[in-house]
């Protein structure tokens, strides 16, 4: 089926009320961001130890009712520091999807660790439970109570899926899975906070997690991210090996062990206290611009990407499916040339020089999904 894009261009437009050029996704700056920022420029603690950094690290323990929130310079970083906090070591092997931004494959790289790169769900475009229960059939066996995969002799230590878009994954079916073959899960919860499973946030059905408050997430700190976890004794080792690993001392320097100055200032913790205020709004704003999005696809024959039953989903990034390559490659086109920005899915990890040694499945979901889905405007209307 040909479509024509121009409805939908126009449908865009109407939606943000401009003939002007619309981004994919922009922060919105409408509560106490200033008077945040100011306080932190008055009281000369801009740097990474201050009030709001304590105060963020509360608000989002609330939000995801986790014991331990630590505050991070960004999410990639988290996610580096959850993957050694969780067993990850030199040479072993993490299981990833293969449809993922390219932070979830670095993150693993930063630990001198061996991504595999494993199929999709169709429903979820995250990692697919079946996919990686086939692989461990196929690959893996146990050894003194450890996953090792047979081809490359190499423990397999750590599977993390990446929420993308901030639609979960299926948790359930994918932790039944990991337990069997006694394999931590870590959430790359990067694009999801506010996104929910099963009455659960994202991030805490894991051992541990990280988000991202980059420039273009829900909410923002400028830069910055958030490791979470419910595991008190995990959560106090993040915090310290984020602050370079020092002991505390009225004065003295003295580091026991190689630390990481991943420490979120207390500027983007300012920013990022008075973005969770508004949280609840921003979500409801983006969910009511789903719902409009829905409704308009519905009549163009147009694949809009909702949430599933037993989740709730942040829409962070909305998105559409096209039929096929052709399609999606004329509608980006014709979209950025007419002020509406879009962009595709990324490409499969295995495709860029660096990780294309790595094993991986037939990716045959992720291909799909490769040549058909697109993010439009997503931004809050406020």
């Amino acid at each position: 089926m040909k479509h024509t894009f121009q409805p939908t261009i126009d449908f865009i437009k109407a939606q943000f009320k401009t003939k002007e050029y619309i981004p994919l996704h922009v922060p919105h700056f409408g509560g106490n961001e200033k008077k945040y920022v100011l306080e932190t420029i008055d009281s000369t603690f801009v740097s990474s130890v201050g009030a709001f950094v304590d105060r963020f690290e509360i608000i989002m323990q609330e939000i995801t009712s986790v014991k331990k929130a630590i505050a991070v310079v960004n999410g990639t970083a988290g996610l580096q520091v959850a993957l050694k906090l969780a067993g990850v070591a030199n040479g072993d092997e993490v299981l990833t999807q293969g449809l993922t931004f390219v932070a979830t494959a670095n993150a693993i790289a930063y630990n001198s660790a061996h991504p595999v790169f494993l199929d999709v769900d169709l429903d979820t475009m995250g990692l697919s439970p079946v996919a990686v229960s086939n692989f461990l059939e196929d690959n893996a066996e146990m050894r003194a109570g450890s996953c090792f995969n047979k081809k490359t002799n190499r423990k397999i230590a750590l599977c993390m899926p990446m929420h993308t878009f901030g639609f979960p994954v299926h948790l359930d079916d994918l932790l039944a899975v990991c337990n069997k073959w006694n394999i931590p899960v870590v959430e790359d919860a990067a694009e999801s906070l506010g996104s929910y499973y099963k009455g659960k946030h994202t991030g805490t059905l894991g051992k541990i997690a990280a988000f991202s408050f980059n420039g273009n997430k829900v909410v923002t700190a400028g830069g910055g991210g958030v490791i979470v976890t419910n595991d008190e004794e995990m959560g106090n080792k993040a915090k310290y090996l984020t602050t370079t690993a020092k002991k505390p001392h009225a004065y003295e320097f003295y580091h026991d062990e190689l630390g990481y100055n991943y420490r979120m200032p207390n500027l983007n913790a300012a920013l990022a206290c008075a973005q969770l205020e508004q949280l609840d709004v921003l979500l409801e704003n983006k969910r009511q611009l789903a719902r409009e999005y829905a409704s308009f696809f519905a009549t163009q024959g147009i694949n809009f990407r909702q949430e599933l039953e037993n989740t709730k989903v942040n829409y962070w990034l909305m998105c559409i499916e096209l039929e096929n390559k052709n399609d999606r490659d004329l509608f980006l086109k014709f979209s950025n040339e007419n002020k509406v920005m879009s962009r595709p899915i990324w490409q499969l990890m295995h495709r860029l020089p660096m990780y294309e040694y790595c094993q991986r499945d037939e990716q045959k979901n992720a291909l799909f999904l490769e040549e058909r889905i697109v993010n439009i405007p997503s931004s809050a209307r406020l």
